[in-house]
């Protein structure tokens, strides 16, 4: 009897301290193969789920020991969804810490300046990593389901760079876009040159969006402006092309004639006086700076050189001599502006 009794001992203690050494195995040893592993969590995954999604990526876990060591940390329940990046060379613990921290992997989308809204729908209609909730929804409708007060969403939404996690909707990204470019332009209004010929943050935005098509030189934006601004102050037409074009829609096939200078829309601005009734692209905070802070001076012309930027001139003579050096080496078929100031 104490034979046996000490054999079962024996056996006991050795089952021990096998059980402690894969035990201690199970916790030191790096699981996570390769440089690097991506898992995604769902809600309403058990335990027994996420181990199998961990087995399916390759990670070398035991589930015996994986939930043991998870309910020793208190992990086991607390494990958020997501979709996260495992690095290489992991333990458990470590692994379960970037679980339980709920930071999963961060996807981009961005927006560039001076992008229309169309752009940023196929941009995000595109974009695989989103949930896409908006398809076949019209204009009014999308904003209202933004709670958005505007009849249209031209320029409303700050164009940026948005890291968002998967399945992330279409219209909480655009609600956060927006969001910003409700900030950005206040805060600049409220810093705004006194007297400008704007009387809301809207008229802001709308000349900005236009100084942003004018000059993809940042140096030039303020001089765009005081531009923009004097004509406005001076009851000028504001006859900017930019204007003309996104009236044309899609019958613009990548030139100006002087018929389509002259065929009236709501944003022809060689037709209508002011300013046109929205935006026309997304303005950057450089763009909005500028129109809230034009540069001084006489000038109430430009004309592009083909390089990018501008000459200004403050007559009319001047800015026709610009005109014939610049833009009248193009053929009639293609003239970008005919100055009729």
């Amino acid at each position: 009897m104490y034979k046996i009794t000490l054999s079962i001992l024996l056996m006991l203690a050795a089952l021990c301290g096998w059980s402690w050494k894969e035990y201690q195995s199970a916790r030191q040893t790096p699981v996570v193969p390769g440089e690097q592993v991506t898992v995604e969590i769902q809600k309403g995954d058990s335990f027994e789920q996420i181990t199998a999604k961990l087995l399916e990526q390759n990670v070398r876990i035991k589930p015996f020991w994986f939930k043991i060591i998870a309910l020793q940390e208190g992990a086991s329940k607390k494990i958020k969804i997501g979709e996260y990046d495992l690095k290489g060379g992991m333990t458990i613990s470590e692994l379960l810490a970037v679980l339980v921290a709920g930071k999963p992997r961060q996807y981009a989308i961005t927006f560039p300046e001076g992008w229309a809204f169309k752009d940023i729908l196929q941009e995000i209609a595109n974009n695989p990593n989103l949930k896409h909730t908006l398809a076949n929804t019209d204009y009014p409708t999308l904003l209202s389901r933004l709670g958005v007060d505007s009849s249209h969403p031209e320029g409303l939404f700050f164009p940026d760079t948005y890291f968002f996690e998967k399945h992330t909707t279409d219209l909480a990204l655009l609600k956060r876009a927006y969001d910003k470019m409700q900030i950005v332009l206040n805060e600049e209004w409220n810093k705004k040159e006194a007297n400008l010929p704007l009387k809301t943050p809207y008229e802001a935005l709308i000349l900005a969006s236009i100084v942003e098509k004018e000059t993809g030189a940042k140096a030039e934006r303020p001089a765009i402006a005081g531009v923009f601004t004097r004509r406005l102050e001076k009851g000028m037409l504001l006859q900017t092309d930019p204007t003309v074009i996104y009236g044309m829609g899609d019958t613009y096939q990548g030139n100006i004639t002087a018929k389509d200078l002259t065929t009236p829309t709501t944003y022809n601005t060689y037709t209508i006086k002011g300013l046109p009734p929205t935006p026309i692209a997304l303005p950057g905070r450089d763009a909005i700076v500028a129109t809230l802070h034009p540069e001084k001076g006489n000038s109430l012309y430009f004309v592009a050189r083909g390089d990018g930027t501008h000459i200004f001139s403050d007559t009319l003579k001047d800015h026709n001599t610009a005109v014939n050096t610049y833009q009248r080496k193009k053929s009639d078929s293609q003239t970008r502006k005919i100055p009729h100031f």
